[in-house]
């Protein structure tokens, strides 16, 4: 197993939070978020973005009231970006209108993106015309793609798919020349993306990273392709009951889209200017452990170490630990390996999966939960977990359900877990002046 992790009292710089932006199922911008997660309304319902008839899914998370054309620009540049970029893209300009960083604040050259993201896929109706084109007496004909079908396409399409893309047009839309990279890992991205913006920061190649993570898994083709083996069965009444964590009737997820981004500065940086600080990066963990084979159950190893990791770094024990925003996908055999070493390591810490009102959301999963614990820190409560009715006593976790709990301590532990094994932990805490 390999493993990496940060500590906060190296001779580095402290790194700090000091904006954010979402676009979830539950709400667009911090104050609807907060609003769905105070009143426990989901987001899960009925999957209506293509036809769901031949599909095995019926239900997703969809962010229904979102128009791109608000936040994009220049208006050419939807053009060439598929929903995943539009999604990552409204996010992070709302998270650099949130921290109130002007360009005048800081040199171009010591701004930077890093930005979590998944496979892209092509959206049907571009395909469809160019794929007949290559059928020939009822069989399709491989050697007419390059010659016939491309030819039939929008010259530009592969812009509107590539991963690196969000972090490409946020940088360009803010005018920032420093470091640009994106983390491609599945269900890890967006918690990775922030350990790597941590870094850049602390080996000083920049004063300001924007960061986050985006995703649509509303595609029939990740759904089929990626998606099979760990989605629901079940259709309930109502669909927002459809995804639940840690709870013994649980048997799957579901697909799910959104954004969230954070602007993240050096705190010598953050000071110098003014800006409101949301909350610290105290450390992180960084594990990979391979996925078990032979439908042998997992371990848990890497969640394990990437906890313990974190809170080495941060110079912390398990009992400073406020809650836990897990993973919490709602297949069996994940949250069992989750909440057996949650319990292990930290005892009766309060536990919340915010999977639970909007679904899986692959690459922009870890940063539109992040959320959930940031906004606890400034409202002094920490959400619930949707639809935690049976306990499991294989998930032995002290599952936040029913009624908010009071904050306590104001730190939090973030997992995330990928299924190839990459396993992240991260440790937040809000800054003082801004608790509720």
């Amino acid at each position: 197993m390999h493993s990496r992790g940060y500590q906060l009292d190296s001779p580095q710089r402290e790194v700090v939070i000091t904006g954010l932006g979402v676009v979830s199922p539950i709400g667009i911008g911090r104050d609807d978020f907060w609003d769905s997660l105070a009143a426990q309304r989901g987001g899960i319902g009925e999957l209506t973005a293509f036809d769901n008839s031949n599909c095995p899914c019926k239900l997703a998370g969809e962010v229904d009231d979102f128009d791109p054309k608000q936040y994009i620009r220049p208006r050419k540049s939807l053009k060439v970006m598929c929903r995943d970029i539009q999604l990552g893209f409204a996010a992070a300009d709302m998270a650099v209108a949130d921290s109130g960083l002007k360009e005048s604040e800081v040199d171009p050259e010591r701004v930077g993106v890093i930005f979590g993201a998944d496979l892209m896929y092509c959206d049907v109706d571009e395909i469809v015309e160019p794929m007949r084109s290559c059928i020939v007496d009822g069989h399709f004909q491989f050697d007419r793609w390059g010659s016939q079908a491309l030819s039939e396409m929008y010259p530009l399409w592969l812009l509107k798919y590539l991963p690196n893309m969000p972090a490409c047009h946020i940088g360009i839309a803010h005018d920032a020349r420093g470091p640009n990279n994106s983390i491609t890992l599945g269900d890890v991205s967006s918690l990775q993306a922030i350990t790597e913006a941590v870094r850049v920061i602390q080996r000083n190649q920049a004063e300001v990273i924007v960061v986050g993570g985006t995703s649509s898994q509303i595609h029939p083709t990740c759904i089929d392709f990626r998606l099979r083996t760990r989605l629901t069965h079940q259709i309930p009444s109502p669909p927002s009951a459809a995804c639940r964590p840690f709870d013994a009737s649980r048997d799957g997820t579901v697909p799910g889209e959104g954004a969230a981004s954070f602007v993240l500065e050096s705190r010598a940086h953050a000071e110098r200017r003014g800006a409101r600080i949301v909350a610290r990066i105290l450390g992180y963990g960084s594990t990979f452990q391979p996925p078990a084979t032979n439908g042998q159950p997992g371990s848990g190893a890497a969640i394990r170490a990437g906890i313990q990791i974190a809170l080495s770094a941060a110079g912390m024990q398990p009992k400073d630990v406020g809650h836990v925003n897990a993973h919490g996908i709602a297949t069996v055999e994940d949250d069992r390996r989750e909440a057996q070493v949650i319990r292990e390591l930290l005892g009766d810490v309060p536990v919340t999966a915010p999977k639970s009102f909007f679904g899986d959301i692959g690459a922009g999963s870890g940063a539109v939960e992040a959320v959930v614990s940031l906004l606890a820190f400034e409202r002094g409560e920490i959400p619930v977990t949707l639809n935690y009715q049976q306990p499991d006593p294989n998930c032995p976790v002290n599952v936040v359900h029913g009624s908010p709990r009071p904050l306590g301590k104001p730190v939090a532990l973030l997992l995330n877990q990928a299924p190839m094994g990459q396993a992240v932990a991260v440790v937040i805490a809000a800054e003082p002046s801004a608790l509720a």
